[in-house]
């Protein structure tokens, strides 16, 4: 499987915007062929230890069930539509992929 981790600072990260970013989310990347997971969500104020990284306002989380299947969703039309109507306010995107298998 491929985890596909998207970590979204935004340059307007009021409570609105976060808001409207997760609902994007749920709107157009949940249904592409291959999602064994999806997630998404903001960052949890509470936990600010040292250790967390938060330099980001919503994070998204989907599982594939293989390589192939990530790559057909980053050219599918709903995945550009996300793009294309969200990416005015990203201040910074961080993607992290990783092949994972589970226990």
């Amino acid at each position: 499987m491929l985890a596909h981790n998207v970590y979204f600072t935004l340059k307007d990260n009021s409570a609105s915007s976060r808001s409207n970013l997760v609902a994007a989310c749920k709107k157009y990347l949940v249904t592409h062929p291959g999602v064994v997971f999806f997630a998404c969500g903001t960052l949890q104020e509470e936990l600010d230890r040292p250790v967390n990284d938060r330099d980001f306002d919503v994070a998204l989380h989907v599982v594939f069930d293989s390589k192939a299947s990530h790559d057909l969703y980053q050219e599918a039309p709903l995945h550009l539509t996300f793009i294309a109507e969200n990416r005015e306010n990203w201040a910074k995107v961080r993607i992290f992929d990783s092949e994972v298998e589970s226990a």
